[in-house]
């Protein structure tokens, strides 16, 4: 039993039949087949149910598929690991980004990591904090953005932002006259709020519960620009970082802090004893340099 052998019997259940499989690795069908009795009489076991219309694997089956996808997994680890070892020429980085800081925030970081490593590909992700905290988990990821009040068992991270918190109001909403806004006023208004699961949203939830009200929310967007617009022409208000403010320098707009200034911290983060591709930390090495952070609410 070999990796071939298990790579084929591993196409051949995924694909669900022997020509859809041969198609996928780009051999013989005939060829397909008799690899598979051969490693079928090796083990001495039956691993697949040949159907007319479509191949399942046996109970056998199902058992080596999984041996055989934790053993072609930790193969190609092994290939990409030894091939970057040659030199960055290649690889890339899949990091996922919370939209706010992915749109205000990362650009000239991204483009900087870029022009360093022009060979190496950064595939980008945008999704609220909880969904990239479960695509870390899950490998889909190699490096997310989460807060800092996340669940952070089994990971590793490299705190780079704390960002203050402020109410962004139309030019003629009532509370643009004010100089600071407390959380009570804020819920006896018509808010704009992300969705459930991005930390902006998760913020406003979590005061509305601690003062035991219910927000009242007027719209739900991720769309900033959509946002922007609802506050600018006066149908809610809504709860932003103040770079948003600082970079949109938009006259119609009125950035209102807390009384009490509330900031958010944001980190960079790993599975802990994860397998991280040289390309990846190469872009946590940029990150350390690029974004030193004690703690001090500098950025």
């Amino acid at each position: 039993m070999d990796l071939k052998q298990l790579r084929y019997f591993l196409a051949v259940v995924e694909a669900g039949g022997f020509t859809a499989a041969a198609v996928r690795l780009g051999i013989a069908q005939p060829a397909l087949s008799i690899a598979i009795r051969k490693l079928e009489r090796t083990l001495e076991l039956e691993l697949l149910h040949r159907g007319a219309r479509r191949v399942t694997p046996t109970s056998e089956g199902e058992v080596l598929a999984g041996h055989a996808r934790a053993l072609l997994e930790r193969a190609e680890a092994a290939e990409l690991q030894m091939r970057e070892l040659r030199g960055l020429l290649k690889g890339e980085v899949r990091i996922g980004l919370p939209s706010i800081l992915g749109s205000y925030f990362f650009p000239p970081l991204l483009m900087a990591f870029k022009h360093h490593h022009p060979g190496l590909r950064l595939s980008v992700q945008e999704a609220g904090t909880r969904s990239l905290l479960d695509m870390i988990r899950a490998g889909v990821l190699d490096l997310g953005v989460v807060t800092s009040d996340a669940e952070l068992d089994g990971l590793e991270t490299h705190p780079f932002l704390r960002e203050e918190v402020v109410v962004h109001v139309g030019r003629s909403h009532p509370l643009a006259a004010v100089e600071y806004v407390d959380f009570a006023t804020l819920f006896e208004h018509d808010l704009v709020v992300a969705r459930s699961g991005y930390f902006l949203r998760e913020f406003i939830d979590r005061h509305a519960a601690a003062l035991g009200v219910e927000p009242r929310i007027a719209f739900e967007t991720n769309l900033i620009p959509l946002a922007e617009t609802i506050v600018r022409q006066g149908f809610g208000i809504t709860c932003v970082l103040r770079m948003v403010s600082e970079q949109t320098h938009d006259p119609e707009l009125v950035a209102i802090p807390f009384a009490t200034p509330v900031h958010l911290d944001f980190s960079l983060a790993w599975q802990s004893g994860g397998y991280l591709s040289r390309a990846d930390r190469a872009f946590l090495d940029f990150m350390r340099e690029q974004t030193a952070w004690h703690g001090d609410g500098a950025r």
